[in-house]
């Protein structure tokens, strides 16, 4: 099964989407978003720098567990991964937006 994109809103109300790789896991969430349009460009902008290996910020959370965020061109934040239990774990992880956002369908949840 292919990668997807979930559009939905969140409970304060913003519109955010997360990546879903094959397997149902959850590799890539956004921010929050005030308008749809706006979400629906951040998951453009996703499949557009996805496959850039130099868009992606490798770093480790305040705990020192290793985790990513995909930058656009301008280096802001588009997406964020969980936390993984190791640098190599992350890498996957990276690999697997690289492989899944290009083509990921859309679900829109929001309807």
């Amino acid at each position: 099964m292919a990668g997807k994109f979930e559009l939905y809103k969140d409970k304060a109300g913003e519109y955010r989407f997360r990546l879903k790789a094959g397997n149902g896991e959850i590799i890539l969430v956004s921010e929050g978003y005030k308008q749809k349009a706006s979400a629906e460009n951040g998951i453009e902008s996703v499949r557009k720098n996805a496959p850039t290996d130099e868009r992606y910020e490798r770093k480790d959370t305040s705990s020192g567990k290793p985790m990513f965020n995909l930058k656009a061109t301008n280096g802001q934040v588009i997406g964020t991964s969980e936390t993984y239990s190791s640098a190599s774990a992350r890498d996957n992880g990276i690999e697997s937006v690289k492989k899944n956002a290009p083509d990921a369908k859309l679900d829109d949840q929001t309807a």
